[in-house]
Protein backbone atom coordinates (compact mmCIF):
# COMPACT_ATOMS: atom_id res chain seq x y z
CA UNK A 1 0.00 0.00 0.00
CA UNK A 2 1.00 3.74 -0.92
CA UNK A 3 2.61 5.40 2.15
CA UNK A 4 0.97 9.03 2.15
CA UNK A 5 3.28 11.95 4.27
CA UNK A 6 1.08 14.65 5.43
CA UNK A 7 3.61 18.03 5.51
CA UNK A 8 1.72 21.19 6.91
CA UNK A 9 2.45 24.64 6.93
CA UNK A 10 2.15 26.95 9.82
CA UNK A 11 -0.74 28.54 8.96
CA UNK A 12 -2.06 25.18 8.10
CA UNK A 13 -1.51 23.45 11.89
CA UNK A 14 -2.69 26.98 13.17
CA UNK A 15 -6.06 26.80 11.14
CA UNK A 16 -6.44 22.88 12.34
CA UNK A 17 -5.69 23.80 15.98
CA UNK A 18 -8.48 26.70 15.78
CA UNK A 19 -10.90 24.01 14.49
CA UNK A 20 -10.16 21.48 17.35
CA UNK A 21 -10.41 24.09 19.81
CA UNK A 22 -12.83 26.82 19.05
CA UNK A 23 -16.14 27.07 17.22
CA UNK A 24 -18.90 24.67 16.76
CA UNK A 25 -17.89 22.48 14.17
CA UNK A 26 -19.50 19.20 12.73
CA UNK A 27 -17.31 16.08 14.63
CA UNK A 28 -15.91 14.17 11.80
CA UNK A 29 -14.15 17.71 10.58
CA UNK A 30 -12.77 18.08 14.29
CA UNK A 31 -11.79 13.74 13.70
CA UNK A 32 -10.34 14.95 10.38
CA UNK A 33 -8.30 17.85 11.83
CA UNK A 34 -7.10 15.96 14.75
CA UNK A 35 -5.58 13.02 12.48
CA UNK A 36 -3.77 15.84 10.25
CA UNK A 37 -2.41 17.51 12.99
CA UNK A 38 -1.29 14.09 14.35
CA UNK A 39 0.32 12.89 11.22
CA UNK A 40 2.05 15.77 10.07
CA UNK A 41 5.73 15.24 9.65
CA UNK A 42 6.54 18.98 8.76
CA UNK A 43 8.94 21.31 10.40
CA UNK A 44 6.68 22.71 13.06
CA UNK A 45 5.61 19.45 14.42
CA UNK A 46 6.52 19.00 17.84
CA UNK A 47 5.70 15.94 18.90
CA UNK A 48 4.70 13.01 15.85
CA UNK A 49 2.87 10.15 16.72
CA UNK A 50 2.07 6.86 14.95
CA UNK A 51 -0.67 5.89 13.68
CA UNK A 52 -1.64 3.22 16.35
CA UNK A 53 -1.54 6.25 18.90
CA UNK A 54 -3.79 8.62 17.12
CA UNK A 55 -6.21 5.58 16.62
CA UNK A 56 -6.39 4.27 20.31
CA UNK A 57 -6.37 8.00 21.21
CA UNK A 58 -9.44 9.34 19.29
CA UNK A 59 -11.03 5.84 19.04
CA UNK A 60 -11.18 5.47 15.23
CA UNK A 61 -9.57 2.74 12.66
CA UNK A 62 -6.30 2.61 11.11
CA UNK A 63 -7.97 2.69 7.99
CA UNK A 64 -9.76 6.08 8.22
CA UNK A 65 -6.54 7.59 8.55
CA UNK A 66 -4.91 6.06 6.03
CA UNK A 67 -8.18 7.72 3.79
CA UNK A 68 -7.58 10.86 5.81
CA UNK A 69 -3.77 11.15 4.48
CA UNK A 70 -4.78 9.87 0.87
CA UNK A 71 -7.23 12.68 0.80
CA UNK A 72 -5.44 15.68 1.96
CA UNK A 73 -2.40 14.61 -0.16
CA UNK A 74 -4.14 13.71 -3.04
CA UNK A 75 -7.31 16.25 -2.99
CA UNK A 76 -6.15 19.19 -0.41
CA UNK A 77 -7.31 20.81 3.11
CA UNK A 78 -10.98 21.66 2.24
CA UNK A 79 -12.09 18.62 0.38
CA UNK A 80 -10.30 16.34 3.70
CA UNK A 81 -12.16 18.51 5.84
CA UNK A 82 -15.87 19.07 4.52
CA UNK A 83 -16.05 15.93 2.06
CA UNK A 84 -17.09 16.12 -1.42
CA UNK A 85 -19.83 17.66 -2.64
CA UNK A 86 -23.01 15.00 -3.76
CA UNK A 87 -22.80 15.01 -7.35
CA UNK A 88 -25.96 13.24 -7.76
CA UNK A 89 -28.76 14.85 -9.19
CA UNK A 90 -32.43 13.79 -9.22
CA UNK A 91 -34.82 14.13 -11.32
CA UNK A 92 -38.66 15.30 -10.74
CA UNK A 93 -41.32 12.86 -11.12
CA UNK A 94 -44.01 15.25 -10.07
CA UNK A 95 -44.04 17.90 -12.98
CA UNK A 96 -46.96 20.95 -13.50
CA UNK A 97 -48.79 18.54 -15.42
CA UNK A 98 -49.18 16.05 -12.70
CA UNK A 99 -49.30 18.30 -10.18
CA UNK A 100 -52.47 20.30 -11.94
CA UNK A 101 -54.45 16.90 -11.98
CA UNK A 102 -53.29 16.00 -8.21
CA UNK A 103 -54.59 19.49 -7.19
CA UNK A 104 -57.67 18.91 -9.58
CA UNK A 105 -58.46 15.15 -8.11
CA UNK A 106 -58.26 16.29 -4.16
CA UNK A 107 -60.55 18.94 -4.67
CA UNK A 108 -63.11 16.36 -6.17
CA UNK A 109 -65.06 14.18 -3.80
CA UNK A 110 -63.64 11.31 -2.48
CA UNK A 111 -64.73 7.81 -3.75
CA UNK A 112 -67.59 6.26 -2.28
CA UNK A 113 -67.35 4.54 1.09
CA UNK A 114 -64.24 7.38 2.12
CA UNK A 115 -65.12 10.95 4.22
CA UNK A 116 -62.05 12.34 3.02
CA UNK A 117 -59.18 11.85 0.07
CA UNK A 118 -56.26 10.04 1.98
CA UNK A 119 -52.74 10.49 0.85
CA UNK A 120 -52.68 7.13 0.37
CA UNK A 121 -55.64 6.78 -2.06
CA UNK A 122 -54.85 9.70 -3.68
CA UNK A 123 -51.59 8.25 -4.69
CA UNK A 124 -53.47 4.76 -5.78
CA UNK A 125 -56.13 6.54 -7.82
CA UNK A 126 -53.58 9.11 -9.82
CA UNK A 127 -51.89 6.17 -10.32
CA UNK A 128 -54.79 4.24 -11.37
CA UNK A 129 -55.81 7.38 -13.47
CA UNK A 130 -52.66 7.18 -15.69
CA UNK A 131 -51.51 10.73 -14.35
CA UNK A 132 -48.11 9.18 -13.12
CA UNK A 133 -46.84 5.58 -13.74
CA UNK A 134 -45.97 4.89 -9.72
CA UNK A 135 -45.25 7.62 -6.32
CA UNK A 136 -45.48 7.55 -2.79
CA UNK A 137 -48.37 8.93 -0.58
CA UNK A 138 -45.12 11.41 0.80
CA UNK A 139 -44.80 12.97 -2.89
CA UNK A 140 -48.67 13.36 -3.08
CA UNK A 141 -47.69 15.28 0.58
CA UNK A 142 -44.99 17.30 -0.20
CA UNK A 143 -47.06 18.42 -3.64
CA UNK A 144 -50.15 19.91 -1.66
CA UNK A 145 -47.81 21.29 0.95
CA UNK A 146 -45.96 23.05 -1.79
CA UNK A 147 -49.05 24.52 -2.94
CA UNK A 148 -50.35 25.29 0.00
CA UNK A 149 -53.73 23.09 0.01
CA UNK A 150 -55.57 21.86 3.07
CA UNK A 151 -58.26 20.48 1.28
CA UNK A 152 -59.14 18.40 4.33
CA UNK A 153 -56.62 15.60 2.97
CA UNK A 154 -56.64 12.83 6.10
CA UNK A 155 -53.39 11.98 7.11
CA UNK A 156 -52.63 8.48 7.17
CA UNK A 157 -49.74 6.98 8.59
Amino acid sequence: MKKYTVTLTKDERDFLKEITSKGRHKSQKVINALILLGCDKGEFQEKRSTNEEISRVLKIGMRKIDRIKKRFVELGMDITLNGLKGSRIYAKKADGDFEAHLIALSCSDPPEGFAKWSLRLLADQVVELEYIDSVSHETIRQVLKKTNLNLGVAKDG
